[in-house]
Protein backbone atom coordinates (compact mmCIF):
# COMPACT_ATOMS: atom_id res chain seq x y z
CA UNK A 1 0.00 0.00 0.00
CA UNK A 2 1.35 3.21 -1.05
CA UNK A 3 1.95 5.70 2.47
CA UNK A 4 3.37 8.55 0.11
CA UNK A 5 1.09 11.69 0.34
CA UNK A 6 -1.58 11.91 -2.58
CA UNK A 7 -1.14 14.99 -5.03
CA UNK A 8 -4.72 15.30 -4.99
CA UNK A 9 -5.05 16.51 -1.15
CA UNK A 10 -7.14 19.41 -0.95
CA UNK A 11 -6.49 22.81 0.90
CA UNK A 12 -9.30 23.71 2.95
CA UNK A 13 -11.59 21.73 0.58
CA UNK A 14 -9.64 22.50 -2.64
CA UNK A 15 -7.51 21.12 -5.31
CA UNK A 16 -3.79 23.18 -4.53
CA UNK A 17 -2.09 25.40 -7.51
CA UNK A 18 0.17 27.52 -7.73
CA UNK A 19 -0.51 30.35 -4.99
CA UNK A 20 -4.08 28.67 -4.83
CA UNK A 21 -5.35 30.50 -7.68
CA UNK A 22 -7.77 27.07 -8.27
CA UNK A 23 -9.79 28.35 -5.17
CA UNK A 24 -11.12 30.87 -7.62
CA UNK A 25 -12.12 28.81 -9.98
CA UNK A 26 -15.47 27.55 -11.18
CA UNK A 27 -16.24 24.17 -8.84
CA UNK A 28 -17.80 23.20 -12.45
CA UNK A 29 -15.04 24.03 -15.34
CA UNK A 30 -17.64 22.95 -17.74
CA UNK A 31 -19.96 25.61 -17.27
CA UNK A 32 -19.62 29.26 -18.47
CA UNK A 33 -20.42 31.18 -15.72
CA UNK A 34 -20.23 34.25 -18.02
CA UNK A 35 -22.19 37.96 -16.57
CA UNK A 36 -24.46 37.07 -18.97
CA UNK A 37 -25.02 33.32 -18.11
CA UNK A 38 -25.22 34.14 -14.44
CA UNK A 39 -27.68 36.73 -15.30
CA UNK A 40 -29.96 34.50 -17.20
CA UNK A 41 -29.01 31.31 -14.24
CA UNK A 42 -30.57 33.94 -11.29
CA UNK A 43 -33.09 35.51 -13.16
CA UNK A 44 -36.26 36.87 -11.28
CA UNK A 45 -38.24 33.68 -10.40
CA UNK A 46 -41.89 34.33 -8.50
CA UNK A 47 -40.97 37.81 -8.09
CA UNK A 48 -37.23 36.95 -6.68
CA UNK A 49 -34.96 39.52 -8.30
CA UNK A 50 -32.15 39.42 -5.88
CA UNK A 51 -28.55 37.71 -6.86
CA UNK A 52 -28.58 35.29 -3.90
CA UNK A 53 -24.63 35.31 -3.31
CA UNK A 54 -25.13 39.13 -2.54
CA UNK A 55 -26.74 38.22 0.76
CA UNK A 56 -24.53 35.70 1.44
CA UNK A 57 -21.48 38.68 1.50
CA UNK A 58 -23.63 40.59 3.30
CA UNK A 59 -24.34 38.37 6.00
CA UNK A 60 -20.57 37.18 6.28
CA UNK A 61 -19.49 40.88 6.15
CA UNK A 62 -22.41 41.68 8.98
CA UNK A 63 -20.74 38.61 11.22
CA UNK A 64 -17.22 39.96 10.51
CA UNK A 65 -17.82 43.72 11.90
CA UNK A 66 -19.99 41.97 15.19
CA UNK A 67 -18.42 38.78 16.03
CA UNK A 68 -14.87 39.50 15.03
CA UNK A 69 -14.48 43.37 15.49
CA UNK A 70 -17.46 44.25 17.96
CA UNK A 71 -16.75 41.32 20.28
CA UNK A 72 -13.48 40.29 19.11
CA UNK A 73 -14.17 36.23 19.50
CA UNK A 74 -11.12 34.03 17.74
CA UNK A 75 -8.76 36.86 18.07
CA UNK A 76 -5.16 36.02 17.54
CA UNK A 77 -3.86 39.33 17.52
CA UNK A 78 -4.28 42.11 20.73
CA UNK A 79 -3.98 45.78 19.18
CA UNK A 80 -2.98 48.47 21.88
CA UNK A 81 -3.61 52.01 21.05
CA UNK A 82 -3.84 55.19 22.88
CA UNK A 83 -4.81 53.88 26.21
CA UNK A 84 -7.34 51.31 24.90
CA UNK A 85 -6.62 47.40 23.61
CA UNK A 86 -8.23 45.74 20.58
CA UNK A 87 -8.63 41.85 20.44
CA UNK A 88 -8.68 41.37 16.77
CA UNK A 89 -7.57 39.03 13.67
CA UNK A 90 -4.51 39.42 11.87
CA UNK A 91 -5.77 38.02 8.22
CA UNK A 92 -8.16 41.30 8.58
CA UNK A 93 -5.37 43.89 9.91
CA UNK A 94 -3.16 42.69 7.11
CA UNK A 95 -5.36 44.81 4.72
CA UNK A 96 -3.93 47.61 5.93
CA UNK A 97 -0.51 48.22 4.70
CA UNK A 98 0.81 50.07 8.05
CA UNK A 99 -0.28 47.23 10.13
CA UNK A 100 0.57 44.44 7.83
CA UNK A 101 4.29 45.96 8.42
CA UNK A 102 3.90 46.84 11.95
CA UNK A 103 2.60 42.60 12.54
CA UNK A 104 5.56 41.58 10.59
CA UNK A 105 7.88 43.50 12.29
CA UNK A 106 6.52 43.01 15.57
CA UNK A 107 8.25 39.98 17.86
CA UNK A 108 5.91 36.85 18.42
CA UNK A 109 6.39 35.00 21.39
CA UNK A 110 3.94 32.19 21.16
CA UNK A 111 -0.10 32.85 21.92
CA UNK A 112 -1.35 35.75 20.61
CA UNK A 113 0.08 38.59 18.30
CA UNK A 114 0.52 41.87 20.45
CA UNK A 115 1.25 45.02 18.24
CA UNK A 116 1.50 48.77 19.49
CA UNK A 117 0.28 52.09 17.57
CA UNK A 118 2.61 54.40 18.77
CA UNK A 119 0.45 58.27 18.47
CA UNK A 120 2.39 60.69 20.29
CA UNK A 121 3.38 62.09 17.72
CA UNK A 122 0.16 62.21 15.75
CA UNK A 123 -2.64 64.69 17.50
CA UNK A 124 -4.77 64.87 14.65
CA UNK A 125 -5.34 60.85 14.81
CA UNK A 126 -8.34 60.78 18.01
CA UNK A 127 -9.22 57.61 20.00
CA UNK A 128 -12.78 57.44 18.08
CA UNK A 129 -11.45 58.25 14.63
CA UNK A 130 -9.20 55.28 15.33
CA UNK A 131 -12.08 53.39 16.52
CA UNK A 132 -14.18 54.05 13.06
CA UNK A 133 -10.92 53.25 10.99
CA UNK A 134 -10.53 49.84 12.49
CA UNK A 135 -14.25 48.85 12.15
CA UNK A 136 -13.66 49.90 8.30
CA UNK A 137 -11.16 47.13 8.15
CA UNK A 138 -14.37 44.90 9.01
CA UNK A 139 -17.07 46.29 7.18
CA UNK A 140 -17.82 49.60 5.56
CA UNK A 141 -20.55 49.88 8.10
CA UNK A 142 -17.95 52.20 9.90
CA UNK A 143 -18.76 55.09 6.96
CA UNK A 144 -22.20 55.65 9.28
CA UNK A 145 -20.16 56.32 12.16
CA UNK A 146 -18.59 59.32 10.34
CA UNK A 147 -20.12 62.47 11.25
CA UNK A 148 -18.87 66.27 11.26
CA UNK A 149 -17.59 66.27 14.93
CA UNK A 150 -15.33 62.97 13.99
CA UNK A 151 -14.55 63.02 10.24
CA UNK A 152 -11.42 64.98 10.38
CA UNK A 153 -10.23 62.73 13.20
CA UNK A 154 -11.18 59.18 10.69
CA UNK A 155 -9.32 60.47 7.89
CA UNK A 156 -6.06 60.95 9.94
CA UNK A 157 -6.79 57.32 11.08
CA UNK A 158 -7.50 56.76 7.45
CA UNK A 159 -4.56 57.63 5.91
CA UNK A 160 -2.34 56.71 8.60
CA UNK A 161 -3.55 52.96 7.90
CA UNK A 162 -3.81 53.24 4.57
CA UNK A 163 -5.75 51.18 2.16
CA UNK A 164 -8.65 52.95 2.89
CA UNK A 165 -9.43 55.29 -0.26
CA UNK A 166 -13.54 55.29 0.27
CA UNK A 167 -13.09 55.77 3.52
CA UNK A 168 -10.78 58.25 2.95
CA UNK A 169 -12.87 60.08 0.61
CA UNK A 170 -16.12 60.23 2.55
CA UNK A 171 -13.89 61.69 5.68
CA UNK A 172 -12.54 64.42 3.34
CA UNK A 173 -16.11 65.48 2.08
CA UNK A 174 -17.74 65.60 5.52
CA UNK A 175 -14.98 67.86 6.68
CA UNK A 176 -15.35 70.02 3.84
CA UNK A 177 -19.59 70.19 4.25
CA UNK A 178 -18.74 70.97 7.40
CA UNK A 179 -16.60 73.99 7.83
CA UNK A 180 -19.05 76.67 8.70
CA UNK A 181 -18.54 80.01 11.14
CA UNK A 182 -19.30 78.12 13.82
CA UNK A 183 -16.12 76.02 13.76
CA UNK A 184 -14.04 77.92 11.31
CA UNK A 185 -11.29 78.93 14.15
CA UNK A 186 -10.47 75.33 14.19
CA UNK A 187 -10.10 75.06 10.42
CA UNK A 188 -7.73 78.53 10.35
CA UNK A 189 -5.88 76.56 13.49
CA UNK A 190 -5.60 73.68 11.05
CA UNK A 191 -4.30 75.87 7.74
CA UNK A 192 -1.27 77.24 10.19
CA UNK A 193 -0.08 73.60 10.33
CA UNK A 194 -0.65 72.88 7.20
CA UNK A 195 2.25 74.44 4.68
CA UNK A 196 0.84 75.74 1.27
CA UNK A 197 2.58 74.27 -1.92
CA UNK A 198 2.02 77.35 -4.01
CA UNK A 199 4.90 79.26 -2.74
CA UNK A 200 7.40 76.89 -3.52
CA UNK A 201 9.49 77.05 -0.34
CA UNK A 202 10.70 73.75 0.91
CA UNK A 203 9.21 72.28 3.93
CA UNK A 204 11.83 72.31 6.60
CA UNK A 205 10.26 70.09 9.17
CA UNK A 206 7.00 67.71 9.18
CA UNK A 207 3.97 69.30 10.50
CA UNK A 208 1.25 67.87 12.34
CA UNK A 209 -0.95 67.95 9.33
CA UNK A 210 1.45 65.69 7.63
CA UNK A 211 -0.20 62.95 7.99
CA UNK A 212 -3.17 63.85 5.59
CA UNK A 213 -0.95 63.42 2.68
CA UNK A 214 -2.78 64.76 -0.53
CA UNK A 215 -5.88 65.95 2.08
CA UNK A 216 -3.85 68.42 3.60
CA UNK A 217 -3.59 70.62 0.94
CA UNK A 218 -7.06 70.05 -0.52
CA UNK A 219 -8.50 70.97 2.86
CA UNK A 220 -6.81 74.33 3.04
CA UNK A 221 -7.67 75.60 -0.63
CA UNK A 222 -11.15 74.42 0.80
CA UNK A 223 -10.93 76.82 3.75
CA UNK A 224 -9.60 79.65 1.13
CA UNK A 225 -12.55 78.94 -0.82
CA UNK A 226 -14.76 78.65 2.18
CA UNK A 227 -13.21 82.62 3.14
CA UNK A 228 -13.29 83.97 -0.18
CA UNK A 229 -16.22 82.90 -1.94
CA UNK A 230 -18.87 80.70 0.36
CA UNK A 231 -18.71 82.87 3.37
CA UNK A 232 -19.46 86.09 1.42
CA UNK A 233 -22.51 85.07 0.01
CA UNK A 234 -23.66 83.41 2.83
CA UNK A 235 -23.55 86.38 4.76
CA UNK A 236 -25.12 88.71 2.33
CA UNK A 237 -22.31 90.70 1.90
CA UNK A 238 -22.95 93.23 -1.13
CA UNK A 239 -20.88 92.71 -4.12
CA UNK A 240 -22.55 94.95 -6.56
CA UNK A 241 -24.02 97.92 -4.53
CA UNK A 242 -22.92 101.18 -5.51
CA UNK A 243 -20.42 102.99 -3.40
CA UNK A 244 -22.67 105.61 -2.15
CA UNK A 245 -25.60 103.27 -1.50
CA UNK A 246 -26.11 102.71 2.27
CA UNK A 247 -25.57 99.39 3.65
CA UNK A 248 -28.70 97.61 4.42
CA UNK A 249 -28.65 96.39 8.77
CA UNK A 250 -27.79 92.61 7.39
CA UNK A 251 -25.24 93.23 4.92
CA UNK A 252 -23.75 95.61 8.17
CA UNK A 253 -24.03 93.45 10.40
CA UNK A 254 -22.36 90.35 7.69
CA UNK A 255 -19.66 92.61 7.12
CA UNK A 256 -18.81 92.71 10.87
CA UNK A 257 -18.86 89.30 10.92
CA UNK A 258 -17.07 88.48 8.08
CA UNK A 259 -14.27 91.31 9.51
CA UNK A 260 -14.13 89.18 12.70
CA UNK A 261 -13.37 85.58 11.16
CA UNK A 262 -10.77 87.31 9.15
CA UNK A 263 -8.95 88.91 12.15
CA UNK A 264 -8.35 85.42 13.03
CA UNK A 265 -7.15 84.16 9.68
CA UNK A 266 -3.39 83.33 9.48
CA UNK A 267 -0.95 86.23 7.67
CA UNK A 268 -0.33 84.23 4.30
CA UNK A 269 -3.71 83.27 3.97
CA UNK A 270 -5.01 86.33 4.50
CA UNK A 271 -3.08 88.58 2.07
CA UNK A 272 -4.04 85.39 -0.29
CA UNK A 273 -7.89 86.20 0.61
CA UNK A 274 -7.64 89.84 0.18
CA UNK A 275 -5.59 90.00 -2.64
CA UNK A 276 -7.98 87.47 -4.95
CA UNK A 277 -9.76 88.16 -7.83
CA UNK A 278 -12.49 86.14 -6.60
CA UNK A 279 -13.31 87.78 -3.78
CA UNK A 280 -16.00 89.52 -4.63
CA UNK A 281 -17.46 92.39 -1.78
CA UNK A 282 -17.54 95.50 -4.00
CA UNK A 283 -14.72 97.55 -5.85
CA UNK A 284 -11.34 97.59 -4.75
CA UNK A 285 -11.98 100.88 -3.12
CA UNK A 286 -14.21 98.53 -0.85
CA UNK A 287 -12.41 95.35 -0.91
CA UNK A 288 -8.84 98.37 0.54
CA UNK A 289 -11.07 99.56 3.31
CA UNK A 290 -12.78 96.03 4.59
CA UNK A 291 -8.78 94.91 4.64
CA UNK A 292 -7.97 98.36 6.11
CA UNK A 293 -10.68 97.64 9.00
CA UNK A 294 -9.45 94.17 9.49
CA UNK A 295 -5.66 95.09 9.97
CA UNK A 296 -7.06 97.07 12.14
CA UNK A 297 -8.71 94.51 14.47
CA UNK A 298 -5.51 92.07 13.61
CA UNK A 299 -3.03 94.35 15.66
CA UNK A 300 -1.06 92.59 18.48
CA UNK A 301 0.12 89.70 16.45
CA UNK A 302 3.30 90.52 16.51
CA UNK A 303 3.94 92.04 13.30
CA UNK A 304 2.97 95.70 11.10
CA UNK A 305 0.38 94.96 8.56
CA UNK A 306 -0.74 97.66 5.87
CA UNK A 307 -2.63 97.55 3.12
CA UNK A 308 -2.18 99.99 -0.19
CA UNK A 309 -4.34 100.63 -3.21
CA UNK A 310 -2.65 101.12 -6.45
CA UNK A 311 -4.36 103.78 -8.31
CA UNK A 312 -5.43 103.68 -11.57
CA UNK A 313 -6.52 99.61 -11.17
CA UNK A 314 -4.27 96.78 -11.30
CA UNK A 315 -2.69 95.43 -14.33
CA UNK A 316 -3.24 91.21 -14.10
CA UNK A 317 -3.71 91.33 -10.66
CA UNK A 318 -5.35 93.02 -7.65
CA UNK A 319 -5.17 96.58 -7.02
CA UNK A 320 -4.80 95.46 -3.49
CA UNK A 321 -1.80 94.57 -1.51
CA UNK A 322 -1.23 93.63 1.72
CA UNK A 323 2.26 93.67 3.32
CA UNK A 324 3.62 92.41 6.35
CA UNK A 325 6.63 94.00 8.63
CA UNK A 326 8.54 92.64 11.97
CA UNK A 327 8.54 94.75 14.47
CA UNK A 328 12.19 95.04 15.44
CA UNK A 329 12.54 94.23 19.17
CA UNK A 330 14.08 97.43 21.06
CA UNK A 331 17.90 97.29 21.54
CA UNK A 332 19.45 98.39 25.12
CA UNK A 333 22.19 99.41 25.42
CA UNK A 334 24.95 97.90 28.22
CA UNK A 335 26.96 100.48 30.05
CA UNK A 336 30.55 99.24 30.44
Amino acid sequence: MNSAPSSSLSLNGRLPSVNGSSALSSPHPDHDYSSSHESALFSAHNGYTQVPYHVHNEQIVHHLYHAGFQTGNYSDTILHVHQSAYRLHAIMLSRSPYLAHLMSTSPQSGGQRAIYVQLDHEPEVTQEGFAIALGYLYSPISLSLIRPENARGVLAAGCLLGGMDDLCAYAFETCRRSISVENIAQWLEFTEHTPSSSNGSPKSEMSSTSIFGQYAQRLRDDVFNYLVVILPVALHVNATAPVAEAESPQEANGRDTLLRVFSMVPFDLFKAAVESPTFQIGTDQARFKFAKDAIELRKGHGAEETVVLAFGGAQGGSAVHVTRKLRKRPLWKVNS
